[in-house]
């Protein structure tokens, strides 16, 4: 009896053992979740949506793997991403916080905003006024909404996706051009006049290719914290039900 009870525990032991051992592979090379804490991409991501973000899209690198170890360098099956990816990657000076943003800029390519227009190699970046938009990054106001069409690459048509302004003379609405060096890209958030991203060289910076952690596929839940954990009786009203499983553009 004491033998087939000891078997029934290794045997408990084993299946866990095996299931984080599948978890951890599929984290790391095929999809992993991760849930928006900020407004920075308003209103293509709000505060509250959970994502799966390819990990297989540009290939794999030490951040591929949960705590990132400083196995080898590079990516293996490596690719650059599309300019209009919103990706996810480890912020180069602190490897530990992930980020997700919006890739502007890929490697050789000219980036300023001015007037709060992005231009890209010298060409303004074609957006249009949709209208107001209500966002509520913690403070709720009124902004305004545009449709902001990216330059395509190799004849095929650029990335259309949404962006809100607060206004076109913020800090961060003329910046000097940056050129993109080789190995990294450019990133910004969606929510223009809210997000620390590669226009802040101090802080963020251009994204080494290597840091990139994946690509942002779907939402696959999303709640809007009107209810606590503890409050079962509101939880089908905090869901943004028409969220769910939507495609990330």
């Amino acid at each position: 009896m004491a033998k087939k009870k000891s078997g029934g525990w290794l045997e408990s032991i084993k299946t866990i053992v095996y299931a984080a051992l599948i978890a951890i592979g599929i984290r790391t090379i095929a999809f992993e979740p991760f849930n928006i804490p900020s407004g920075s991409m308003i209103p293509t991501l709000l505060v509250g949506d959970y994502l799966f973000v390819s990990k297989f899209s540009y290939g794999y690198s030490r951040h591929s793997m949960p705590f990132s170890p400083n196995l080898f360098s590079g990516r293996i099956f490596g690719s650059l991403p599309q300019r209009g990816d919103v990706a996810v990657f480890k912020l180069p000076r602190d490897p530990s916080q992930d980020y997700i943003k919006r890739i502007i800029g890929l490697p050789g390519d000219r980036i300023q905003v001015r007037g709060g227009v992005l231009h890209i190699n010298g060409q303004p970046v074609r957006r249009e006024l949709l209208g107001p938009y209500t966002a509520d990054d913690g403070v709720r106001m009124t902004v305004r909404l545009y449709r902001e069409t990216l330059p395509g690459a190799d004849s095929q048509p650029g990335v259309t996706h949404r962006i809100i302004e607060q206004s076109d003379d913020g800090p961060f609405d003329n910046t000097i051009e940056f050129r993109v060096p080789e190995g990294h890209v450019f990133a910004m958030g969606d929510n223009r006049d809210n997000s620390l991203d590669s226009r802040a060289q101090d802080a963020v910076g251009f994204i080494p290719i290597e840091n990139l952690v994946g690509r942002a596929e779907f939402i696959f839940f999303s709640v809007d914290g009107s209810a606590a954990w503890w409050e079962v009786w509101g939880w089908p009203f905090a869901i943004r039900w028409s969220r769910l499983f939507s495609a990330v553009r």
